[in-house]
């Protein structure tokens, strides 16, 4: 039988472990820091000393953004490299929504210092792009800001292949409308004339073009501003955009993005961004 004179009521490990009664039960009743004992007469749960340990881990994971399945799953995992994928995986998450905060902070500062015209901050011009090589990697992402994902798994391809970027690189956007969900992008670098690739990677050679390029200082959510300043740049000018139909479009025909800063090592507000639509060729 437990020692009961060790034991302590559910309050005092509330305030020993800084999780609430409410909490406490809750987790009880999944399965996680199950009480030492239970009344069988009052129903009050005591607590052992020794699960001030398990506490604060159930504490930290809870802090980190884990839901109560998942904290149940996890401390069955410890010591294992699931545990670990799963840390990981949760970090990769927070910073993710670190960035995508960082991005609307850096708007909501552009629209406060300019009271609400960010216009400045986008350059729209008529451009000819040079003739170029570029080596690009296809695939269907979550959203568009997941390219990220792609980017992780071109960098060691072209490591392995013995290919080296001469640039800076951006995307290509496939699907002939703007999507909710699941886009279809394609990732590139320029690359020197006549370099070669094998699967998953393409090697495109795009011809010189013509395009409408709104040059964007700032956050990636600037992007969806741009586009609507070249639709009025364009109208205004009387130029026409290429044609799209579906997702198998030549790639000379997509707009793309080119990245001139680095998001990896820049703040928001330093970004620097080529949004790019070709026009109907002459």
């Amino acid at each position: 039988m437990t020692d009961t004179v060790r034991l302590m009521s559910i309050g005092t490990f509330s305030s020993r472990s800084r999780l609430s009664v409410r909490m406490l039960r809750h987790y009880g009743d999944h399965g996680i820091l199950v009480p030492a004992e239970v009344d069988p007469v009052s129903s009050y749960r005591r607590f052992a000393e020794e699960q001030l340990v398990e506490a604060a881990h159930v504490r930290r994971l809870r802090d980190v953004g884990f839901t109560v399945s998942a904290i149940s799953v996890l401390l069955a995992a410890r010591g294992t490299e699931s545990y670990r994928q799963a840390l990981a995986l949760q970090r990769d998450a927070l910073a993710d929504e670190l960035r995508a905060a960082r991005e609307r902070l850096a708007l909501i500062d552009q629209l406060l210092d300019q009271e609400g015209a960010t216009m400045s901050a986008i350059t729209i011009t008529h451009e000819t792009i040079p003739a170029r090589t570029i080596v690009a990697l296809r695939g269907t992402i979550p959203a568009y800001d997941q390219e990220g994902r792609l980017w992780q798994q071109l960098m060691p391809q072209l490591a392995q292949q013995g290919i080296a970027p001469i640039g800076p690189g951006g995307v290509f956007e496939h699907d002939p409308e703007y999507v909710e969900s699941d886009p279809t992008v394609s990732i590139w670098l320029p690359v020197a004339h006549g370099t070669t690739a094998v699967a998953p990677l393409e090697v495109h050679e795009i011809a010189e073009q013509q395009v409408v390029q709104a040059r964007v200082e700032g956050p990636y959510t600037l992007i969806s501003e741009a586009h609507t300043r070249i639709e009025e740049f364009a109208s205004a000018a009387g130029l026409t955009f290429a044609a799209r139909r579906d997702l198998d479009d030549p790639i000379e025909q997509l707009g793309f993005n080119r990245y001139l800063v680095d998001c990896a090592v820049a703040p928001p507000e330093a970004l620097l961004t080529e949004v790019c639509m070709p026009l109907v060729r002459d």
